[in-house]
């Protein structure tokens, strides 16, 4: 008989640079699940899980930060998503609704309560609440901006009787700046204004 249980890999916030050292988790499962602020479809396509890729878009998934030959990739992305695993159901967002993190977490227990858990990025930084349901988890930067500490990622292993989290945080690593003709830096933006 085989084993029910399904590992999901969470991740969130690449903005367009995948640490390989995710990416070698994300082998590891058998779904990937990216709450948005992906950055191009190449991460989407670098994503090796056993089974399927799940994406939705971020506020800087736009056709401002996608190249105009990911354009129809990026169309297709819903702005939420709801994925049926083992043992319940886990809505996923980006968490760009402004408030603080306590009224956001009001806020989606309060919408998505039917759920065993909620899924969000846009902070950059990895959250867990599990004192009650749902469970609110947000997996921190997968790439290297803002990744407070280092990339991060979540693992779900779910299974009919219960879920089980295990938080991933991988040291930060320092990288030579990506620039791009198409879109130059601009030094007078405020660092962090787009999240």
């Amino acid at each position: 008989m085989s084993d029910p249980a399904v590992r999901v890999a969470l991740l969130a916030d690449t903005h367009g640079f995948l640490d390989s050292r995710i990416a070698e988790v994300v082998a590891d499962c058998d779904v990937a699940i990216h709450a948005g602020d992906i950055g191009g479809a190449d991460i989407l396509f670098a994503m090796h899980p056993q089974r399927e890729v799940i994406a939705i878009r971020g506020n800087n998934d736009d056709a401002d930060h996608w190249s105009d030959t990911e354009l129809d990739t990026l169309q297709n992305l819903p702005d939420e998503t709801d994925v049926a695993l083992p043992g319940g159901r886990l809505k996923v967002i980006h968490g760009d609704d402004g408030g603080s993190l306590e009224q956001r977490h009001r806020r989606y227990r309060r919408r998505y309560g039917d759920y065993q858990a909620v899924v969000y990025g846009h902070s950059h930084r990895q959250r867990v609440d599990q004192s009650q349901r749902p469970w609110l988890l947000n997996p921190g930067a997968a790439g290297r901006t803002r990744t407070y500490g280092g990339p991060g990622c979540l693992i779900l292993r779910c299974n009919p009787g219960g879920w089980q989290l295990e938080a991933c945080q991988f040291e930060a690593r320092s990288h030579r700046a990506k620039h791009s003709r198409a879109r130059p830096i601009d030094p007078t933006a405020a660092d962090g204004a787009n999240d």
